[in-house]
């Protein structure tokens, strides 16, 4: 099933309960597998690229009501970090010890690098985990962005903050299939580009599980 179009209203208040339904649904019939890099590339294990037990960390998949529809928060990595520098992302990183799980870890991320309160933010539910190739085991919290004032972008770590409709995000159309070289062998990923955004790697991987869980 595709995403909802949002066009007036009476939509924009449907959305979330139905989104969190949708969300209920899929948890009770055991319909959120572990996804992650490795399911288009089968012959590497979960966390290819790392050694040890995977690290706990936590995304925060922000959807905000704007009158044209509902779109979804996104960042641009800064240049200089060690990781995935200048790549798009959402906000979110480890699960710290005192976190109080996902949920909390996911708002004091987005807190930290783009100035979302905590209080602006009404959790939605989670996906299933997402295993990434450099050893993290990702849990997507979706929660709907109540009105706010214009995000601030901690220099740190994130050079810019915009926003996708989520109706492009989930219409498969948009899911590009893509490859590259990597120790000898051609690996995929999905990519979304939109404008002069390039949505890639692990952040296309687990726009592709929402649509894979809520909406297909």
């Amino acid at each position: 099933m595709s995403a909802p179009v949002v066009g007036n209203r009476i939509q924009l208040n449907r959305w979330s309960q139905d989104l969190r339904d949708r969300l209920d649904i899929a948890a009770r019939e055991s319909a959120q597998p572990e996804t992650g890099d490795h399911i288009l590339n089968p012959d590497l294990p979960p966390y290819a690229r790392w050694q040890g037990p995977p690290r706990d960390a936590a995304v925060l998949i922000g959807i905000l009501e704007r009158e044209s529809g509902l779109s979804v928060v996104l960042t641009q990595r800064t240049g200089h970090l060690k990781s995935h520098a200048g790549q798009v992302a959402f906000p979110g990183g480890k699960i710290d010890p005192t976190d109080a799980g996902p949920v909390d870890a996911a708002l004091r991320e987005a807190d930290e690098e783009i100035g979302l309160v905590p209080n602006k933010v009404e959790p939605l539910g989670m996906l299933a985990p997402y295993l990434t190739g450099s050893g993290y085991k990702i849990i997507p919290v979706i929660g709907k962005v109540r009105a706010t004032g214009p995000f601030r972008p901690n220099p740190d770590e994130v050079e810019d903050v915009f926003e996708v409709p989520l109706n492009f995000l989930m219409d498969p159309v948009n899911h590009q299939k893509q490859s590259r070289d990597w120790q000898g062998k051609r690996r995929y990923f999905y990519a979304m580009p939109f404008g002069e955004r390039y949505i890639w790697g692990v952040t296309a991987g687990i726009i592709r599980s929402l649509y894979e869980t809520v909406y297909r």
